[in-house]
């Protein structure tokens, strides 16, 4: 299996190889716009403030790349929000695959970021195999999707809100599976899958 990490200057993407490397994958780190597209899966990692990561993906126009992939294409973090059409951090257009604005958490309700592990709920894609409800997930995140049609699973920080989005062949997750554990594990074997 060919499976590309992109690689923009924006992502934690060494716990995700290893992750990756555990499950008996070699994940290519690439921005190359051929290895991307004959790929058999991708993963769009993000780390960082959305501004900054998104002027580095039209540096290298993969922004206008990403909407056109017909392989399983999965969002990490801040790169499930930039899949969004627009988030308030930095007042930023996104990829516009979800049609979905990120907010901010109010500070004054909640501490911001939110950082540790919390549940995910109402699991409603195969992504979800063998994930049990209520598990457990990691997240660093001061912005949220709200719920929508997309929503795939649900978390509680101040509001109910999307901890993982799906449309067609894109898959996004607020919560860092490389470092969630078993529960985190076998959702990257089921994007493996699928």
């Amino acid at each position: 299996m060919k499976l590309v990490i992109i690689n923009y200057g924006a992502g934690n993407i060494k716990s995700l190889q290893f992750a990756f490397k555990r499950l008996g994958v070699e994940a290519i780190l690439s921005n190359d716009t051929e290895t991307i597209k004959k790929a058999d899966k991708v993963i769009f990692p993000g780390v960082g403030e959305a501004s900054s990561a998104m002027k580095k993906l039209k540096e290298t126009g993969l922004h206008k790349l990403i909407p056109t992939l017909k392989q399983p294409v999965l969002g990490i973090c801040l790169g499930m929000q930039l899949m969004c059409n627009f988030t308030e951090e930095g007042q930023t257009e996104g990829l516009g695959i979800f049609d979905v604005d990120v907010l901010k958490f109010d500070s004054t309700l909640v501490k911001v970021p939110q950082i540790g592990w919390n549940t995910i709920t109402n699991l409603k894609s195969e992504l979800f195999q063998q994930v049990s409800e209520h598990s457990f997930m990691y997240l660093v995140h001061s912005y949220y999707a709200p719920m929508s049609t997309e929503t795939i699973s649900t978390s509680e920080y101040q509001i109910q809100y999307s901890s993982a989005l799906q449309k067609d062949n894109f898959y996004g997750v607020q919560f860092h599976p490389e470092k969630s554990s078993n529960d985190g594990e076998q959702l990257l074997k089921n994007f493996l899958n699928l």
